[in-house]
């Protein structure tokens, strides 16, 4: 089951600045080099971009090398220095979870009751376990509280419980990260993770000079104005010209107009309370259903004595990477990355979770981990090297999980995250980007079927300016003989 693409797409990597790069990691095997400088040479449509771009060598890391480690790099510029990769570290947290955990690895989402059920009413509360699924978005609520309909429930005498007990977390600031609070990017994991705590916003202009405001998932208690004036004019920021005043969460307010040029829009905003994102959008939902309920959603512990009523399945893990990497979803990362541990340990935390990735890297891959962070790559503290990220790639591409991962990946030009890149479909690549990070790694497909692996990064502030160099290499890699 796919995740709709507007809201998989959310969360593709933003804006952050990267913190200056810790000391090198051992150096790859060396590369043809320049004739007089020493410096590698680089290709000369790759050297004419970068100079184009104004980005100066330094900033820059560049590997391509055979998917055989036993064969040396074709390129290698700075390949052995630790970077700050953005989202490109995805690559690790979805291939060692495929690895750990397997393809068909599925998050289930336990539901109980601790009464029986008379005259259609559960005499009692109705608990939900989190347990760290990634996909429970808006439909697959929907069908979970559906199911407890289809077991006789229409009314609940007691409480909803929702147990988010299963991920051990620190207090999550969402402004922390870059100072925007209300893109669903920052928004926190959690082990009962609803919508990814956002809403979406639809906007319908009508003839009456308005325009119609709806929300998904309907969140309870919360007043959505339920139109805003047209105004003229282009599309333009339309965002911007809304005015939006989030500042009362239960209350927000648009102070401007929407555009009648930008037809039916959709907006999506973590919402500005996410402690009560949850709760709110399950006693939305319920009541949206037609259930009714005696007492009120509160967050609580499921009672050790309770079995499980029934169990909710998410896709398996080797189609939820497909929308981690292809949209560069954060939250569903780090969602990831804390099952790794939840499963080994019974409790997900990020220190266990990077230990755990640590283990599994010296064992897999070489002596020298990254530092992972959260494992999404939304982060200043991350770092790989391009040599790093090679022995991975590497790696994968002779596991017989190679496939999996493969499709995973966006295909340069075509779709994901890399639709916009001008490139010929010839690559598999993980993009990432932050304010001062811009880079893609994966497989590229030459000629007479033979496999590279290309890592191109820039921590720079101009960094986004490297799309036209990695373009440049890509067609270069593609024609290598």
């Amino acid at each position: 089951m796919r995740l709709p693409l507007f809201l998989a797409a959310w969360l593709c990597a933003a804006a952050a600045a990267a913190q200056a790069l810790p000391p090198a990691s051992p150096a790859m095997p060396p590369a043809v080099q320049g004739p007089a400088s020493g410096a590698p040479a680089l290709p000369p449509a790759v050297e004419a971009a970068l100079a184009r771009a104004r980005l100066p060598r330094d900033a820059v890391t560049l590997l391509v090398t055979d998917v055989d480690p036993r064969l040396p790099p074709r390129l290698a510029h700075r390949a052995e220095v630790p970077v700050n990769p953005a989202s490109i570290a995805k690559l690790a947290t979805t291939f060692a979870a495929l690895e750990l955990l397997g393809p068909t690895f599925t998050w289930t989402t336990p539901v109980y009751a601790d009464a029986p059920v008379v005259g259609g009413t559960l005499q009692g509360n109705l608990y939900i376990r989190g347990q760290g699924d990634p996909t429970l978005v808006l439909e697959r609520l929907w069908l979970l509280l559906r199911h407890v309909r289809a077991l006789g429930i229409t009314g609940i005498a007691g409480d909803i419980v929702l147990d988010h007990g299963a991920f051990e977390l620190p207090p999550h600031d969402p402004a922390a990260f870059d100072g925007e609070p209300l893109r669903p990017y920052n928004a926190a994991p959690d082990a009962l993770l609803v919508n990814y705590r956002s809403a979406v916003l639809s906007f319908v202009p009508q003839a009456d000079g308005s325009a119609r405001v709806t929300a998904d998932p309907p969140l309870a208690g919360v007043q959505w104005p339920r139109s805003v004036r047209l105004g003229a004019g282009d599309c333009g920021d339309w965002r911007a010209a809304l005015q939006a005043d989030f500042s009362l969460p239960l209350q927000p307010r648009f102070g401007g107009a929407y555009p009648a040029a930008c037809g039916v829009r959709r907006w999506a905003l973590a919402f500005a309370d996410p402690h009560s994102h949850a709760a709110r959008a399950v006693a939305g939902l319920w009541q949206e259903i037609g259930g009714t309920l005696g007492g009120t959603v509160r967050d609580g512990s499921v009672p050790a004595s309770l079995a499980p009523l029934f169990e909710q399945a998410s896709p398996p893990l080797s189609e939820v990477i497909r929308d981690i990497n292809k949209f560069s979803n954060n939250v569903m990362a780090q969602q990831l990355f804390l099952t790794l541990s939840l499963q080994a340990v019974g409790k997900g935390s990020r220190e266990a979770s990077r230990e755990l990735l640590a283990g599994w890297w010296r064992d897999r891959i070489g002596p020298q981990p990254p530092v992972f962070d959260n494992g999404a790559g939304l982060s200043r503290e991350a770092r790989i090297s391009a040599a790093q990220l090679a022995r991975l790639l590497q790696h994968a591409w002779s596991s017989p999980l190679m496939p999996e991962l493969l499709a995973s990946l966006p295909l340069s030009g075509t779709d994901g995250t890399l639709r916009r890149l001008q490139a010929p479909a010839r690559a598999h690549l993980k993009s990432g980007s932050l304010r001062d990070v811009f880079g893609v790694a994966g497989y590229v497909h030459g000629i007479g079927g033979r496999r590279w692996v290309v890592v191109a990064i820039a921590n720079h502030p101009d960094a986004a300016r490297l799309r036209p160099a990695i373009e440049a290499l890509l067609e270069w890699t593609a024609q290598q003989p």
